[in-house]
C-alpha cells in the first residue's frame, strides 16, 4: 500500500496533539493525527476532566452535609460511589466524542493505531496487526506521560494504585495512603477524605505542593489537617508489603523508620515520558531522562521533528501542552506574532479543598533572584461575597517588582481561585503594572475583588483590611 502524504503528522491525540491538529488545519495544512488508544488523551479520559467530575460530586456532598448552616434541611444525606464514578466516566465519554467531532469538522485525518518513526519523515502506523505508512514534512510528537514507577514500589492496580485505579474504585478504603503531595495526590486526598476515608499524605520534599508559594502551602496543609487529612512532609516511602487485604508501608521521616498499615496506597510521585516504541533511535532526537529535548520552538535535533507537552518535559499540564502545540505549528507556518512559551506565565491549578492557583514566581524565588519586591495579601474573611458564601478560608497574594511595578507572581488559596487566576495571567501577558490593576473596576460583590485588594495591599492602599 502506498504511503499517504501530509504536511504535518502528529503522534498523540491528547490536549497537545488534537489542539495542534486543529490549529494546523486552520492554517491550511493537510494534517494527520495518530492516536493509539483514545482521543483526548489522559487528561480528558483519565486525568483532568474525570477527576474534576469526581471532585464536583464531593463538593455537592460536602454542601449537603453543611445544609443546616445555610438554614436548610437535608436529612439522610448519603452517597453511592458507583454512581459517582459512573457520572465521572460519562463526562469523559461525552467530551471524547466532542474531540472527534472537532477533528472531523476541521478535516484532520485521524489514524487509530500506534505510530513509529522510521526516519526520513516516514511514520508506520500499526492497527490490529495491519500497517499503514504516512509521510510528512513535519512530525510532532505529543505522546504525553504516565505515572512514574519505582523499583519495589510497583502498582498492581488492586492494592497499590495509580491515579487511574483511584478514579474507578467500587469500594471506599477505610485507610488510604497517598504518596506524593502534588496536585494529583492532594486532589484525590480531598475526594476520598470527603467521602469518609482516613487519608494520610506523604511528601518527600519539605512542603505540600512543592512548587507552590511557601505561605500558600502552609495555609493549605493547615486547612487539610483541619479536615482530617494528615500531611507528612520530608517523609519517604521506603517499602511496600502487601497483605491479604491491606498494605504494610515502610515510611522514613528524619532518618526514623516506621511501619504502618493501610487498606490501599495511591502512588502520585511524578511521571515518565512516553517515548518507548516511538522509533527515536531512527532520528537524531535526544532524551533528558525520559523526556525529549527541544529548543524554544519545540524542535528536536532531528530536522522536521518536534515534541510538545508532557513528553517534552515538565511542567506536565494540559494547557501547557495545548499552548506549545499552537506555538509549534504557527512557527512552522511562519505566522506573525509567534512567541516562545514563557515558563513564568504558565498557570498552575490544584482542585483540592480549598483550591490553590498560582502564576509567576514565588516570594522565595524573588528573594533568591535578589529582587526588591512589594507583596500584597488579602484574606477571604475580608471579602463580602466569601462571607455570604460561607467560605472564608483563603487568601490572595500578589508579588510586584518594587522598582517597575511589574506583576511578578500571584498565588491564591480558597474557593474558586482556579477561575480567578486567569485575570492575573492576562495582566502578566499584557505586562500590566500595579497602576493599571489599581485603576481597574472589579464588580461587587465578587470574589475577584480580593485580587484588587491584594494589589492595593502591596502598596499600602487596601480598603477592607
Amino acid at each position: 500500500m502506498k504511503d499517504e502524504s501530509f504536511d504535518i503528522a502528529i503522534i498523540g491525540g491528547g490536549p497537545g496533539g488534537y489542539v495542534t491538529g486543529i490549529r494546523g488545519a486552520q492554517l491550511g495544512f493537510k494534517v494527520a493525527l495518530i492516536e493509539r488508544e483514545h482521543l483526548g488523551g489522559i487528561c480528558l479520559n483519565w486525568g483532568c476532566i474525570p477527576t474534576k467530575a469526581l471532585l464536583r460530586s464531593a463538593e455537592v456532598y460536602r454542601n449537603m452535609k453543611q445544609a443546616a448552616g445555610y438554614g436548610l434541611k437535608a436529612d439522610g444525606v448519603a452517597f453511592d460511589l458507583d454512581l459517582v464514578v459512573k457520572r465521572s466516566r460519562n463526562v469523559a465519554s461525552e467530551l471524547q466524542r466532542g474531540v472527534g467531532m472537532l477533528l472531523k469538522k476541521n478535516k484532520v485525518s485521524v489514524f487509530n493505531g500506534t505510530g513509529c518513526l522510521k526516519g526520513g519523515g516516514r511514520i508506520e502506523v500499526e492497527t490490529d496487526g495491519n500497517k499503514t505508512g504516512i509521510i510528512a514534512k513535519h512530525i510532532i510528537l505529543a505522546t504525553g506521560a504516565r505515572p512514574a514507577v519505582y523499583k519495589g514500589l510497583e502498582p498492581d492496580g488492586e492494592m497499590v494504585w495509580t491515579s487511574k485505579e483511584a478514579m474507578v474504585q467500587k469500594q471506599l478504603p477505610k485507610r488510604l495512603l497517598v504518596a506524593g503531595a502534588g496536585a494529583i495526590g492532594l486532589e484525590f486526598a480531598s475526594f476520598y477524605n470527603e467521602f469518609g476515608a482516613d487519608v494520610t499524605v506523604i511528601e518527600a520534599l519539605p512542603q505540600a505542593l512543592p512548587a507552590a508559594d511557601e505561605e500558600i502551602s502552609v495555609m493549605l496543609s493547615r486547612s487539610l489537617n483541619k479536615q482530617g487529612i494528615k500531611i507528612r512532609t520530608s517523609t519517604f516511602l521506603r517499602g511496600i508489603e502487601k497483605q491479604k487485604n491491606a498494605v504494610d508501608v515502610l515510611l522514613e521521616t528524619d532518618g526514623k523508620k516506621e511501619k504502618i498499615q493501610f487498606d490501599r496506597v495511591l502512588l502520585a510521585m511524578g511521571v515518565t515520558g512516553n517515548t518507548e516504541g516511538l522509533g527515536l533511535e531512527n532520528t537524531k532526537a535526544k532524551l533528558n531522562k525520559s523526556f525529549i529535548q527541544v529548543d524554544e520552538w519545540l524542535r528536536t535535533e532531528e530536522p522536521g521533528l518536534y515534541a510538545i507537552g508532557d513528553v517534552a518535559g515538565p511542567p506536565c499540564l494540559a494547557h501547557k501542552a495545548s499552548h506549545e502545540g499552537v506555538i509549534c505549528v504557527e512557527k512552522i507556518a511562519g505566522a506573525d506574532g509567534v512567541h516562545p512559551n514563557d515558563p513564568n506565565k504558565v498557570p498552575y491549578c490544584t482542585y483540592s479543598n480549598p483550591q490553590v492557583a498560582s502564576i509567576g514566581i514565588t516570594e522565595k524565588q524573588a528573594a533568591a533572584d535578589k529582587r526588591e519586591i512589594k507583596v500584597g495579601r488579602f484574606p477571604y474573611a475580608g471579602n463580602g461575597k466569601a462571607v455570604a458564601l460561607g467560605d472564608t478560608d483563603g487568601m490572595v497574594k500578589t508579588i510586584f517588582d518594587a522598582k517597575t511595578g511589574e506583576l511578578l507572581g500571584a498565588h491564591m488559596i480558597g474557593a474558586e481561585t482556579t477561575e480567578m487566576l486567569q485575570g492575573f495571567g492576562i495582566a502578566m501577558n499584557l505586562e500590566t503594572t500595579e497602576g493599571e490593576l489599581m485603576r481597574t473596576i472589579f464588580a461587587h460583590p465578587t470574589l475577584s475583588e480580593m485580587m484588587h485588594e491584594s494589589v492595593l495591599g502591596a502598596y499600602g492602599r487596601a480598603i477592607h483590611i
